[in-house]
């Protein structure tokens, strides 16, 4: 293409030009009154307001708006709102670096952000935005918070809780990382605290069967991690007596079955259990000395399978309910306080972890299940299934029946039950920091806790000056005494105290998508009409590392949300796509390691349609991007050619499209179906491709063939411009206005596909031998195999490739692929 067509293309002249015009045009505002065009809820994640948009900000952007885009063309009313997840600790950090309010860094940095996703071109409804530090939304995550304390599903208790040393704050289970803090990477540990809980767990069961209604529409590596991290789990409960203690000690067990060979037991050093066993023996000193180094020791180290076992006798004795043994009671760190009852019965025979610690501490090891080798020669446990022996009852007996034996045996002696078992844990959401949602409870001397009344929300944050926001392992909040002191809403004492801790983010986040269908509603949540009209979310567009944390939490509100009445649907998002990375040279991008890509470096060197489309034509949506492997130039290259095309048309609009160069119709209309298929089946480069396709067939057409006047071409290139609409909406609105259209190219609707332009007469089939391509055949679409296979052996550039040649195999892939393999 020659230079003087990138002269001729001026990206921020078209980029300048449409601006304006779309923003009065505001052709993607949703929900108008009477529109009788079916819905479609679009959702992207939305942002944390941390600086301008990256390279990520970009692919996200690029993707979810394809599909808005799409379903717009479709004739669909479209709702694609944004807002920002503003509140967190990348704001109060920063006001602490800069001795500021972190609502001004927040809102300064929203901005920013929604000054770029319009220049950016993103479909949203700005009509529709909303922020979470705005008290008009967080009124409403403390209204949700006190209809669960209501039920019984917010709850306060003393803990072992994760700790960053760095963020000093707490962490729930989904924020800890293979061992490390999810925002800063420090090592995690445990401090023991009193915290406010959300009880996710007695949705345990409805969070995993609903994954029925996910299946095919989620991708299934979300569900797997979903499921793994809610942890159901079947077994039984088995009733231990401890000596001198009155209570005996319940433990959970996925094998009852192997209580004969249960030889000591183990308690969760860090648990209330352990310390109270330790309290008044031999051990009590060792014990707490062991503690310290246990709270210092990271759970993801903890559960380390190579790890030395260390551990205290605690100088008790738990009686076997099976047969009477009386085993020895230790304290280690390989039990979790937070896993079942924090306790478990020893069956080094069979389980690695305990056979280590048996080694380690020459404790014995006694084989109940035969399956040919003996753990006390090979310090290797033998988890498969055999026989049952040194079991008296069970003995003979395979798994199965061995453990419906044994619950009915315990079940009979009172001493145990059948049970299931989650690796959930209930969702802790107290935060010792400053940005985030005040938790609505007062502390009362005389009544307790006590729920801030209704119509006294919401409590607003007190104004950060004055207060110390560095992290000290206590709230901010707590020192602002004027705030804190309040009268009991219950008794009417005046020196009663507000809850000092804030919200964890992600209650901010688990509900949003709601109140984008009226983000300013002053009476309620969220319009539980509207609800009905737009709910649940048709597609969601995001990241996968929100697959446990975000994803989980929105499905626990929805579940709770249709228990109160307020939805009538128990999953929040129908579709869900996760998009890859965007990287350089293999790594993530980062200042340290000199790789990174800023986006606005970018945007003003190729225009904004050119990473976009960089951005969607890279490849597969859920795949990497490395930005090393790509050409932003090559795409502002392709789309200057496009948008000649509509330069060069000749003919008025309006024109009959029934007549014109037939081949071209039917590669327009070829492609408008394949684009169509590939958008809804999240292949959106392969739509990309088609339209470039599209491209070079009309320039042929214009160039050499029926010429600019032809009605094909039009409707070639009107096509190509509502191709472009969904990757490149600058170019594509464009090629709408030298096309002689008023705008917006947005709305123009999808052409109508005409089925009979869609059937082939002939199809092209390579011919290859040994992989390389050695002819060509013109056959029919419904070839069979058998013909298709001697059509190719027939041809002459197979004859001579194989002379003297003999045939291993010849792989037939009909219509268009054949694979001759030589001996």
């Amino acid at each position: 293409m020659a230079d003087e067509d990138i002269e001729t293309y001026d990206v921020e002249q078209i980029q300048a030009r449409w601006l304006p015009v779309w923003d009065d045009l505001q052709p993607f505002r949703s929900g108008v009154d009477g529109d009788p065009r079916p819905t479609k809820y679009v959702l992207d994640m939305f942002p944390y307001p941390s600086g301008d948009l990256h390279m990520g900000h970009a692919e996200a952007y690029a993707l979810g708006d394809v599909i808005a885009r799409y379903w717009v063309q479709r004739g669909f009313n479209v709702m694609h709102p944004i807002g920002w997840d503003a509140f967190g600790l990348p704001a109060e950090n920063a006001a602490i670096r800069r001795g500021e309010d972190p609502g001004l860094w927040t809102y300064e940095n929203i901005a920013q952000q929604k000054a770029s996703m319009r220049r950016y071109a993103c479909s949203f409804d700005w009509d529709r935005v909303l922020n979470t530090c705005d008290p008009e939304y967080y009124h409403w995550n403390q209204w949700f918070f006190l209809q669960m304390y209501e039920r019984g599903l917010a709850y306060r208790k003393a803990s072992n809780v994760n700790w960053c040393p760095n963020c000093q704050t707490v962490l729930a289970n989904e924020q800890v990382v293979q061992g490390l803090c999810e925002r800063c990477d420090t090592p995690v540990t445990k401090k023991k605290l009193t915290q406010w809980y959300l009880k996710i767990t007695d949705y345990a069961d409805r969070l995993l069967d609903d994954m029925a209604q996910l299946e095919g529409a989620w991708p299934e590596k979300v569900l797997l991690m979903q499921r793994n991290w809610i942890g159901r789990s079947t077994g039984a409960e088995v009733d231990f007596v401890i000596e001198g203690r009155d209570e005996p000690v319940t433990v959970f067990t996925t094998r009852p079955d192997t209580l004969y060979g249960a030889t000591f037991f183990v308690v969760a050093a860090d648990s209330d259990l352990a310390a109270e066993l330790a309290a008044g023996t031999e051990a009590e000193a060792e014990f707490a000395a062991y503690l310290e180094k246990v709270k210092q020791t990271s759970e993801m180290d903890r559960l380390a399978t190579d790890r030395d076992k260390t551990g205290v006798f605690l100088h008790r004795y738990a009686i076997n309910p099976v047969n009477g043994e009386r085993i020895p009671v230790w304290a280690s760190d390989y039990v979790l306080a937070d896993y079942g009852t924090g306790a478990i019965m020893a069956v080094p025979a069979h389980d690695q972890r305990d056979l280590d610690f048996a080694r380690q501490f020459d404790l014995p090891v006694r084989v109940v299940v035969d399956a040919g080798e003996d753990p006390n020669g090979t310090g290797v446990a033998t988890a498969d299934d055999g026989p049952h022996v040194n079991s008296g009852p069970l003995d003979g007996l395979d798994k199965a029946d061995a453990i419906a034996a044994i619950i009915d045996i315990l079940g009979e002696r009172g001493t145990g039950k059948a049970s299931i078992n989650y690796r959930l844990r209930d969702w802790l959401i107290s935060r010792q920091r400053y940005w985030g949602t005040p938790i609505p409870i007062v502390h009362c001397v005389d009544c307790g806790e006590v729920p801030v009344p209704m119509d006294q929300l919401p409590v607003t944050l007190p104004p950060a000056q004055g207060l110390d926001l560095k992290p000290k392992g206590s709230s901010p909040l707590g020192a602002a005494t004027e705030w804190a002191t309040v009268a009991c809403p219950r008794c009417g004492r005046a020196d009663a105290q507000r809850d000092p801790d804030t919200m964890d983010t992600f209650v901010d986040s688990s509900w949003y998508y709601l109140r984008y269908l009226d983000p300013h509603k002053a009476d309620g949540p969220f319009d539980v009409e509207a609800a009905k009209k737009w709910m649940p979310v048709d597609q969601y567009v995001g990241g996968v590392t929100h697959a446990i944390l975000h994803l989980l939490y929105s499905r626990f509100f929805t579940k709770v949300m249709y228990d109160m009445g307020l939805v009538d649907f128990t999953e929040p998002f129908t579709r869900l796509l996760n998009q890859g990375m965007v990287v350089m040279d293999g790594s993530a991008m980062s200042k340290s390691r000199g790789n990174l890509v800023k986006l606005s470096d970018e945007l003003a060197v190729h225009g904004v349609d050119a990473i976009r489309l960089t951005m969607v034509f890279a490849g597969p949506p859920e795949d990497d991007i490395d930005w090393a492997d790509v050409s932003p130039a090559g795409s502002k290259k392709f789309l200057a050619r496009a948008w000649r095309l509509a330069q060069d048309v000749t003919s008025e609009p309006g024109v009959e499209f029934t007549t014109g160069d037939l081949e071209l119709r039917k590669m327009t209309h070829r492609t408008l179906h394949d684009a169509a298929l590939a958008v809804e089946t999240y292949r959106f480069n392969v739509a990309v491709a088609k339209a470039m396709e599209l491209v070079n067939a009309t320039r042929k057409a214009i160039d050499s063939g029926c010429g600019p006047a032809d009605p094909a071409v039009r409707e070639a290139t009107e096509a190509v411009a509502i191709l472009l609409s969904l990757t490149a909406p600058y170019t594509a609105e464009d090629m709408w206005r030298l096309l002689g259209h008023a705008p917006s190219v947005a709305r123009a609707g999808w052409p109508e596909v005409d089925p009979a332009l869609l059937v082939q007469d002939s199809v092209t089939c390579v011919v290859q031998v040994a992989g390389k391509v050695r002819d060509r055949l013109k056959v029919s679409p419904d070839i069979s195999e058998a013909d298709l296979r001697e059509l190719a052996l027939a041809t002459p550039g197979v004859v001579k490739a194989l002379e003297g040649k003999g045939i291993k195999t010849v792989i037939v892939r009909p219509p268009k692929l054949v694979n001759v393999v030589p001996e």
